[in-house]
């Protein structure tokens, strides 16, 4: 049986990090390199790194922050945002990055999933997606969002589980489900947007975006299909650890990875 993975996020900002609602209204959540050495000694299965304001600012991730954040781990670390070039994933690769993670670069240049994988392996080359509900009768539908690090960000056409099967073809590792109407509301993950997407793809999908109780991460597994769960506010606040969220996991039946390493 695959396991489920449990995987803090660092939305990083000026070298903070922040977590707000819907991509706004940010607070103040700590140091990324404490906060990473926390959750790796907490057992943590992989942790996620994202410059939230890179690709909105039109600038590079700020790599000496990534370098001492991987110094603290002795897990897979993910990093993205304002990664734009091969060249970019090298140096975050370099700096000690396990994947690196692409959305805004992506929808604008989708061979730079290709030349990604070519380069680095895919099992390297993450996709994010920005994922909001649109408007309309029948079956939901989802669209893709890019620049969203300052808010809302742009509209685009691409329909996300579309979107999310050509990204997989290629080349993409794994995807990062976003759900940005659930993003810090801590009021469950959108489990139909993951489900259709978990169906879609033969990669490992994880959810992000609405975690706020221990019964939403066993949902984002049990009913979202999802291979892992992301989740910020329910960790960096100490409404639960990782230790306790993988004993509720494990309770309910989910596999979990290093449940007996975990600070329960």
């Amino acid at each position: 049986m695959l396991t489920k993975r449990i995987i803090p996020c660092l939305d990083v900002d000026a070298g903070r990090v922040v977590k707000g609602v819907r991509f706004l209204g940010h607070r103040d959540a700590g140091d990324p390199v404490a906060l990473a050495a926390q959750y790796d000694r907490d057992g943590a299965d992989e942790l996620v790194f994202y410059d939230i304001t890179a690709s909105a600012q039109d600038r590079g991730i700020m790599l000496e922050v990534v370098a001492r954040t991987a110094d603290q781990l002795f897990i897979p670390l993910t990093v993205g945002g304002g990664l734009r070039s091969v060249e970019d994933m090298r140096r975050m690769l370099k700096a000690g990055a396990d994947k690196v993670s692409i959305n805004t670069a992506a929808v604008q240049d989708p061979d730079l999933i290709r030349r990604g994988a070519e380069a680095f392996g895919n099992q390297c080359i993450v996709l994010g997606m920005d994922v909001a509900r649109l408007p309309g009768p029948g079956a939901p539908r989802w669209g893709i969002r890019t620049h969203t690090g300052a808010g809302g960000g742009r509209a685009t056409a691409l329909d996300a589980v579309e979107w999310a099967a050509r990204a997989v073809e290629l080349g993409a590792g794994e995807i990062v489900v976003n759900s940005m109407d659930a993003d810090g509301t801590q009021g469950g993950y959108d489990l139909a947007l993951l489900r259709a997407i978990s169906r879609a793809v033969s990669v490992p999908v994880i959810a992000s975006g609405g975690a706020g109780t221990l019964e939403h991460l066993y949902e984002a597994v049990a009913v979202g299909e999802a291979d892992a769960v992301l989740a910020a506010s329910i960790f960096h606040f100490g409404t639960y650890t990782i230790g306790q969220a993988k004993e509720y996991l494990a309770q309910r039946g989910v596999a979990i990875r290093r449940l007996a390493a975990a600070a329960i």
